[in-house]
């Protein structure tokens, strides 16, 4: 795509890597707005139906790069909200949350910071057991401002949270698993999440793409909301094309063809 993040598509898979490997991947302006430039891309691309998000070299993402802030250079101000609800800097994270397909981090290396906000932003995070992650802002005087508190108390415990970010402590990829960050713990992360993908790949797009936005939008809903949000859109499924390929293809022990 360019020299920050690359995408190949194949069998509707995604597979998204940041390309910034003799820095880490850590994120100066360039890497920020290619990030959010890939998912918005993605979000347009016909056919695909799960995204594989890693970092090419030694790591995911080591964080912000220091040099490009000591030097006065920005993606953006703090102020400006050019996606709806976020800046430049958060949505790095949240345009994951934003695409309507599942998106899987695979995680090696380091993972720091934005890095670890970056990967926050998936639907399901691979990491090697060797990872090294850490909320590292409070080392830099600063706060997790990409997104981390939006997502994070979905799945890791409140005061897991406050101990991580007030103490920057570095955890592997094994406790990251103990602790919520972690779906699952391979030593080939990216291997088993284009196999996570693949499989999705092979489900209704329309039923994922519907699982998906209820997942997004019931963290903000009552009981009464969901349950409505459910049943509109399972009205919308039942009976489709797509789900009676499904149900047909179950039947005849035979692999679905989808219509995207």
């Amino acid at each position: 795509m360019n020299d920050r993040v690359s995408i190949s598509i194949e069998n509707h898979v995604a597979d998204v890597r940041l390309t910034r490997a003799d820095k880490m991947n850590a994120l100066d302006p360039d890497m920020f707005h290619a990030i959010i430039a890939a998912g918005r891309e993605l979000a347009e691309t016909k056919g695909v139906r799960a995204a594989v998000l890693s970092g090419e070299g030694r790591s995911f993402c080591a964080g912000l790069d220091m040099g490009s802030m000591v030097s006065g250079t920005t993606a953006g101000t703090i102020d400006d909200r050019p996606y709806g609800n976020a800046n430049v800097f958060q949505y790095v994270s949240t345009v994951w949350r934003d695409l309507p397909v599942p998106v899987i981090a695979a995680i090696h290396g380091v993972c720091f910071g934005g890095g670890l906000q970056i990967a926050s932003g998936a639907d399901i995070r691979v990491v090697a057991p060797d990872a090294r992650l850490s909320i590292m802002e409070a080392k830099w005087g600063l706060i997790p401002d990409m997104g981390g508190y939006s997502v994070w108390p979905g799945y890791v415990r409140d005061d897991v949270l406050r101990e991580l970010t007030y103490t920057n402590r570095e955890f592997s990829g094994e406790e990251a698993q103990q602790l919520g960050f972690a779906t699952h713990v391979d030593s080939d992360p990216h291997a088993r999440a284009i196999q996570i993908a693949r499989t999705i790949a092979d489900r209704s797009p329309d039923a994922i793409r519907a699982a998906k936005r209820l997942f997004n939008s019931v963290g903000d809903m009552d009981t009464d909301a969901i349950l409505q949000a459910e049943a509109a859109e399972q009205k919308k499924l039942v009976q489709s094309a797509n789900q009676m390929e499904a149900v047909m293809a179950g039947m005849e022990k035979r692999a679905a063809k989808f219509a995207d």
